[in-house]
């Protein structure tokens, strides 16, 4: 059944490992080309809908089993009256089975095989179908024999990939995908730049390739919806092929979905929500720069996302900086006179040095701790702040971590290259090292934890990458961690909100980290 995915309920990930399982179980009782044939039939339904008044329908077909899907999607519409034409970037004679009577039926149906469309032959009324490579990775190309024209039997010469991806980048029209946008990882959402894509090698407009729609088949894939999945794979769509028992290779992550709304119960009072405390913005001190706003927007999130009491703990001689005529409800504590044992303590944003002589205390003792900002920094660079954190889970303390990618590189001894390359990876292995929940920041922010399958979120855009917005998230944790929520789901809750938030700003306003913090989250 093909559904389009969207942010309105959680959806099970599998890598392509356990994509592979489930595809070898539902081959095993099919007929052969079946599930081939299924996917071109969906395919084929799918680029109908998308595009019913299409002059052309150009399909790029690859060397293998993605290209046969591509080959029985122009069968389909050849047979629906639709006009369909091919470029097969493939040997022949190095073809899978599949693909290879994919091939033969295409011919038979007299299929138009024909060179790469010339950059903007087709128009936005037209449709490009990206069946390239799917989830087989970039393959090596075969030997040339006799570089010909694409799609007439011969043997693929050596940058076959990166002129195909030139052409679909340049045709002029929008782009469906077959399972992936060409290039991109099903399991990290990384664009194979370097391999496919090298602009050193003239190839610009491959780098940029993206798809407008992606039809994910059999599964999703957790590459669609991080690092750069969002933005190359477009809107997403899922057709099962009719394989519906998973039970050959179970979810290995999910796309996180919305938190049931929290009931308030009239008898509640203000200790029912918990406090939540922030301690952090560092003064002006010798470095002539203070943060003590990031102190604020992070308590003022906390306020706003329903904390019974938020207590307001800033560093550095910045005591009065935090009273605020317009949120009274802010309460200013110093930081020695903070109760650890009680409540949720969100700590780091905007501490810089001065948070530094504070952190062994707050780790030893804090109940329920949120370390954002510099309290990361400042424990990547300190081996005991590091044991401190470790020794947090054994003794019972729940801790969310909420690093950007810098911010996880650090921690990790790596670099944000490493960590964007697979930030599902690099979130798990914070998780297991320091026993805590983490939310790694960015396109498709990834919450991990110890024994918990990782979530990807789906929502939030472009427009959160304004200072401050990071404070906002840590404080919405904090807020939840206070009225009880375990680690791992406060995290996941929180990124949820976060994002959905600033999907549904109004297009006409601004947004600032300050308006976001007071938006009910």
């Amino acid at each position: 059944m093909l559904q389009r995915i969207l942010a309105d309920r959680a959806h099970p990930l599998h890598d392509t490992a356990a994509t592979r399982r489930i595809e070898a179980a539902a081959l095993a009782g099919a007929p052969p080309d079946a599930l081939m044939q299924r996917a071109g039939a969906a395919v084929a339904r799918l680029a109908q809908a998308l595009a019913p008044h299409a002059r052309r329908i150009w399909i790029a077909c690859g060397p293998g089993n993605n290209g046969g899907d591509g080959l029985e999607a122009a069968v389909q519409l050849r047979r629906a009256g639709r006009p369909v034409c091919v470029t097969h970037w493939a040997d022949p004679a190095r073809l899978p089975a599949d693909a290879r009577a994919a091939l033969e039926r295409a011919r038979a149906a007299s299929v138009d095989f024909v060179a790469p469309p010339a950059p903007g032959t087709l128009s936005q009324q037209d449709l490009c179908i990206d069946a390239l490579l799917g989830i087989g990775g970039a393959p090596r190309p075969a030997p040339q024999t006799d570089p010909g024209t694409p799609g007439r039997g011969d043997a693929l010469p050596p940058d076959w990939l990166d002129a195909a991806l030139d052409a679909m980048a340049q045709a002029g029209a929008p782009v469906l995908a077959i399972d992936l946008p060409s290039g991109l990882g099903a399991d990290t959402g990384a664009y194979a730049t370097k391999t496919i894509a090298d602009s050193r090698r003239g190839s610009p407009a491959a780098a940029l390739f993206h798809a407008d729609s992606t039809l994910s088949l059999l599964t999703l894939k957790p590459g669609l919806f991080t690092a750069e999945g969002r933005d190359r794979a477009g809107s997403v769509w899922l057709d099962t092929l009719g394989v519906t028992d998973d039970a050959a290779a179970p979810a290995t992550a999910w796309l996180s979905g919305p938190a049931a709304a929290p009931r308030r119960s009239h008898a509640s009072h203000k200790g029912s929500f918990g406090d939540v405390a922030v301690l952090g913005g560092e003064g002006i001190g010798h470095r002539g720069r203070g943060m003590a706003g990031a102190a604020v927007l992070a308590a003022t999130a906390a306020l706003h996302a329903g904390a019974g009491r938020v207590l307001l703990a800033l560093l550095d001689g910045n005591a009065g900086f935090g009273l605020d005529v317009s949120q009274p409800e802010l309460m200013l504590r110093t930081p020695d006179a903070l109760d650890l044992d009680d409540g949720a303590l969100v700590c780091g944003c905007g501490g810089g040095e001065a948070l530094r002589s504070h952190l062994p205390r707050v780790l030893d003792r804090a109940a329920r701790l949120v370390l954002d900002a510099d309290a990361l920094n400042l424990v990547a660079a300190d081996a005991g702040l590091q044991q401190r954190l470790a020794r947090r889970a054994a003794a019972g303390h729940a801790t969310v971590l909420t690093p950007h990618p810098l911010e996880a590189a650090r921690l990790l001894g790596t670099d944000t290259q490493a960590v964007q390359g697979d930030r599902l990876a690099a979130a798990r292995r914070l998780a297991e090292r320091f026993g805590c929940a983490v939310v790694v920041k960015g396109s498709g922010s990834i919450v991990a934890a110890p024994g918990r399958l990782p979530r990807i979120n789906p929502t939030g855009n472009g427009r959160l990458a304004t200072a401050g917005t990071g404070d906002v998230l840590a404080g919405m944790v904090g807020a939840r961690l206070a009225a009880g929520l375990e680690a791992f789901d406060a995290a996941a809750d929180a990124a949820y909100t976060h994002g959905a938030l600033a999907d549904g700003w109004p297009m006409d306003l601004p947004l600032t980290a300050g308006a976001l913090a007071r938006r009910h989250g």
